[in-house]
């Protein structure tokens, strides 16, 4: 099991000096990748159902203040060594796809080959009309078309695509992601669309389990959900193990039990010896990616946090 957590791009911890004690402290307590959200602009008026929540509000809305991802993951490139830097997960339609596949490649390059390329298609209709991305209807098809390219850009030596949504031909992509054959494509989303995504174009599927429509906070579910990504697989050709399974759950907390959406413990709650355990029972069902989430105002509560983590519940992971 490799382990990750997050670093904020709003609010008081996403001052530099933070994002930095973070990640340095992060690494060195011994965790696998740190994850960066992705939005460009926060609309002052949004309508859209956020889909992680019960309410449908998203509160990162007030006062709409965010850092660019890949401006972030750049950054902790540059002020890393060895951790996995995560996109978790690029909006696919909110930028021009070439550029993107360059933006990846080149910090994949100059990071070491650390990158790992989540993506998803987004929620907010709102963004999407202030970027004057691609139609919002069409978001699942223009990011599916933007997977396959970025593949050709990342892989061929003559690169061409012929889409509806990006094209091109006659021209060099270089340097290549130093990552082979391509840095890995983690694709979130829950939803029957997602997993289809996932089986077909990705690497890892890459689901957050709060999702109220499609839930995925469970084991069994979790387990459903990835033998729906494996049949997707084998259709596409790709076979049923072409498809790795990474989990995000940014509720996780070793200092107090919730109850789930069954009424009983929620998953990754309770003590240590509650949350090692599920920990143990995620890799036995197949997770090798975990990306927890740790919540505080205060630099010195995250840091205690991410300690925790490393010097009482690692160690007690059967795994």
């Amino acid at each position: 099991m490799k382990y990750g957590f997050s670093v904020p791009t709003r609010g008081p911890l996403s001052a530099a000096d933070s994002i930095v004690s973070l990640a340095r402290h992060g690494e060195e307590m011994g965790f696998d990748f740190i994850g960066v959200s992705d939005h460009i602009i926060i609309p002052s008026d949004i309508r859209s159902r956020y889909p992680y929540s019960v309410s449908g509000e998203f509160a990162g809305a007030d006062p709409g203040e965010c850092l660019e991802q890949l401006t972030v993951v750049a950054f902790l490139a540059s002020v890393t060594s060895r951790i996995g830097l995560l996109t978790s997960v690029m909006v696919l339609p909110h930028r021009n796809p070439v550029h993107t596949a360059k933006a990846l490649a080149s910090i994949d390059v100059l990071s070491g080959g650390r990158l790992i390329a989540g993506c998803g298609v987004g929620w907010m209709r709102e963004e999407f009309e202030a970027l004057g991305a691609p139609p919002f209807e069409r978001r699942g098809a223009v990011s599916d078309e933007y997977l396959r390219a970025f593949k050709e850009l990342w892989t061929s030596d003559d690169p061409s695509f012929l889409g509806d949504y990006v094209s091109f031909q006659g021209v060099r992509f270089v340097p290549k992601p130093l990552q082979k054959p391509h840095p890995p494509l983690w694709i979130g989303g829950e939803s029957p669309a997602a997993l289809r995504r996932s089986g077909r174009l990705g690497d890892a599927w890459y689901p957050i389990g709060n999702n109220p429509r499609y839930p995925m906070e469970t084991l069994e579910q979790i387990g459903r959900g990835m033998e729906v990504v494996r049949r997707h697989a084998e259709e596409a050709g790709r076979g049923a193990d072409a498809v790795s399974l990474s989990y995000s759950a940014g509720w996780y907390r070793d200092s107090g039990a919730e109850r789930g959406a069954d009424g009983g413990r929620r998953l990754l709650t309770g003590d240590a010896d509650d949350v090692a355990g599920d920990i143990s029972a995620l890799a036995k069902a197949g997770v090798d990616h975990l990306s927890l989430g740790f919540l505080s105002d205060t630099l010195s509560g995250a840091l205690e946090q991410l300690g925790r983590f490393s010097s009482v519940v690692r160690p007690r992971v059967a795994v």
